[in-house]
């Protein structure tokens, strides 16, 4: 049985789909100068480990429930607290990673709003002439990037009410082709700048010392589950258009395998150039924004080379942005029984009513790390309790098998349950103690 929304033509149009999601802001604005704050490699080697395991697990979860349940979020919590005669339970709980999807959706576009401003700069020349700290100083004040925040918003609709899965299928077959082959010829072109040899040598010789410090771990840890979209919401709406035919526990595999060459391809990008012009690496959100047209102001053919960093930025953050309306969308249907149209442009009137009050950089910063340290890894653990613990592995795992050649081998309920589930609720409890001490 399919949903009601419609299901993926096959494996290729899923994975891009969710590769989509995951490949955004998480990977493009958050990871390069994660990098520089907690130690380079010393960061990329736990982030790696985390990567694998929530790759392997979480997402694995999150796709079986949704294909299981065939609806989304509410949908599937309802099934999973169901199992143990607290139905109602799941009805009210699924409203929580609901909220953080809306919440990061709201952030991501006024953030995205701010790229597609910057497109504008690059295509008319005057990101690269004016003062970059004084062209992004206007977009971020107070009602400051209206206009661009607007426009994100509606691309983001028109794509969700002209097709439904067919058209998101079809659109993150474009728009991931294009991003990958974007940023190759940009980490290229860079690979080339005189002194670009020691960010290559400080993405990948790492200071031992940061393992030390726990930061460097809880950050590695709320990276790779925003990197992976795994936040108990999104991914599993993606799972309730899968086919009964797709092997789950590959798709999610082959999933993080791809996000991890975008975060990594956007670190090459970035970091090199970052050294070659003597910009200090851990200077924060702002690093795409104002030290990265420096770049390119100062690069042979850098309006040009300016144009493709910032469309390959604008096609990832809409198709991350399209996973977080349709998780909300699709939960609002099925909740109340409401049109497509009438879904998603609640959603859309809601993020961008919101929105337009935390445009200031400071207040969409301060939302974006909220929701980064302990609303993604709170979805994520309601989400992995709720399907391994509540619903039971021995349940989920006929779905992980359904359309594999094999099945699956003896430790992966042992890794699921008896690591990642204790992870997901590590990184929460640790998440907590880092913002109040913070």
């Amino acid at each position: 049985m399919n949903h009601k929304n419609g299901s993926f033509s096959g494996s290729m149009g899923f994975i891009l789909a969710c590769v989509g999601s995951a490949v955004g802001l998480g990977n493009i604005w958050l990871f390069p100068y994660r990098l520089g704050q907690y130690g380079g490699a010393a960061f990329l080697l736990p982030y790696l480990f985390f990567i694998c395991l929530f790759g392997l697990t979480g997402l694995s979860a999150e796709f079986a429930i949704g294909r299981r349940a065939r609806t989304g979020t509410l949908g599937s919590y309802e099934l999973c607290w169901s199992r143990r005669r607290l139905g109602s339970a799941g009805r009210i709980l699924g409203w929580i990673p609901l909220l953080g999807s809306l919440g990061i959706a709201i952030g991501y576009s006024i953030i995205i709003g701010w790229v597609l401003r910057s497109l504008g700069g690059a295509l008319t020349g005057a990101l690269l002439t004016q003062d970059s700290a004084s062209y992004f100083a206007e977009a971020t004040g107070s009602f400051g990037s209206l206009p661009w925040h607007f426009a994100v918003v509606v691309i983001t609709v028109l794509v969700l009410v002209t097709g439904s899965v067919s058209q998101i299928e079809r659109t993150n077959r474009v728009m991931m082709p294009v991003f990958f082959l974007l940023f190759t010829i940009i980490a290229i072109r860079v690979f080339f700048l005189p002194g670009s040899g020691a960010g290559y040598h400080f993405l990948f010789v790492p200071r031992w010392e940061a393992l030390l410090n726990v930061d460097t771990w809880v950050m590695a840890m709320g990276q790779a589950f925003f990197s992976l979209s795994i936040t108990g919401s999104g991914m599993i709406v993606y799972g309730s258009y899968l086919n009964s035919r797709e092997d789950i526990v590959g798709a999610s595999l082959r999933t993080a395998l791809f996000d991890t060459i975008a975060a990594l391809l956007s670190a090459l990008a970035i970091m090199p150039a970052v050294f070659a012009f003597r910009i200090e690496p851990g200077s924060g959100p702002s690093l795409m924004f104002i030290t990265i047209p420096k770049i390119f102001a100062q690069m042979p053919m850098g309006r040009f080379f300016a144009v493709l960093f910032f469309l390959s930025v604008a096609f990832a953050g809409i198709t991350s942005l399209i996973n977080m309306f349709e998780a909300v969308s699709e939960s609002l249907q099925h909740r109340f029984g409401i049109s497509r149209r009438t879904a998603v442009a609640f959603c859309s009137v809601i993020c961008f009513a919101v929105g337009v009050f935390l445009e200031p950089e400071a207040k969409v910063g301060g939302c974006m790390d909220f929701i980064t340290i302990l609303i993604v890894p709170f979805g994520a653990v309601l989400g992995a309790i709720s399907v391994y613990y509540i619903y039971g592995y021995r349940e989920i795992r006929k779905e992980l098998e359904t359309g594999r050649s094999r099945p699956l081998p003896g430790w992966f309920g042992g890794i699921a349950c008896g690591l990642y589930v204790p992870l997901t609720v590590l990184v929460f409890i640790l998440g907590i103690i880092y913002k109040g001490i913070g």
